[in-house]
């Protein structure tokens, strides 16, 4: 799964990273963020335009929005099956963007898991493969939210769990980002993981465990 992650870019180098993407003129760099927080992501709305969604897909279909706190990730391989998830694959897939991710790894003797910081070797941000949704309660609310899909890990991510986010690479986001309502045959082949060769990871400091730590000392080398 993919529990944590980090964007610490300020504005101006995201929007130089993803030239074609228009984002939010303000942004703090983020350590730590965590589930249930709003995460910069872009829908396949055909604007281009990114904006802060909830983390946690609330199906359109919910009557009660903590449904969502179980659905901050999204299996690769049973999209098309499961009932939360089908419909925004189908329709609603977007970008979600980061420059690096958090796994814990489990060490023979040692009781707690060893949390680490995986992300590019070039240490440029990239973009999860997401799902969005838009719920209304029944007082008209509105909320947008959104999921990360997790794959099979590649060889560096194998030692440290058994599941990975989806980096998608930036030639795959036109295909990905189609408004008009797509097969699963066609998109499943996006769904893969990333090159180990291209990645890095590292431990990191315990302060990572606590969601309140949000602050440069989790994404530092231990």
């Amino acid at each position: 799964m993919c529990g944590r992650f980090a964007l610490t870019v300020d504005p101006t180098d995201l929007q130089d990273a993803f030239p074609e993407f228009t984002f939010p003129a303000q942004g703090a760099p983020r350590y730590n963020i965590a589930p249930s927080q709003p995460i910069l992501a872009l829908p396949n709305d055909g604007t281009n335009q990114a904006d802060f969604f909830v983390w946690g897909l609330i199906p359109s279909w919910a009557k009660d929005p903590s449904i969502g706190n179980r659905m901050i990730n999204a299996r690769a391989e049973t999209l098309a099956e499961k009932p939360a998830f089908r419909s925004a694959y189908k329709y609603h897939r977007g970008l979600i963007f980061a420059d690096g991710f958090f796994e814990w790894q489990a060490r023979p003797g040692l009781k707690s898991k060893v949390p680490h910081f995986i992300r590019l070797k070039s240490g440029v941000p990239f973009a999860f493969a997401g799902l969005w949704e838009h719920w209304q309660s029944a007082d008209g609310s509105e909320v947008r939210s959104t999921a990360i899909i997790t794959t099979e890990p590649n060889e560096l991510m194998a030692s440290i769990h058994n599941r990975m986010p989806v980096i998608l690479r930036p030639d795959t986001y036109s295909q990905w980002l189609d408004s008009a309502s797509q097969s699963p045959v066609r998109l499943q082949n996006l769904l893969v993981p990333y090159p180990a060769g291209e990645m890095d990871a590292y431990p990191v400091s315990m302060l990572v465990n606590s969601p309140g730590n949000d602050r440069v000392e989790c994404v530092l080398p231990a």
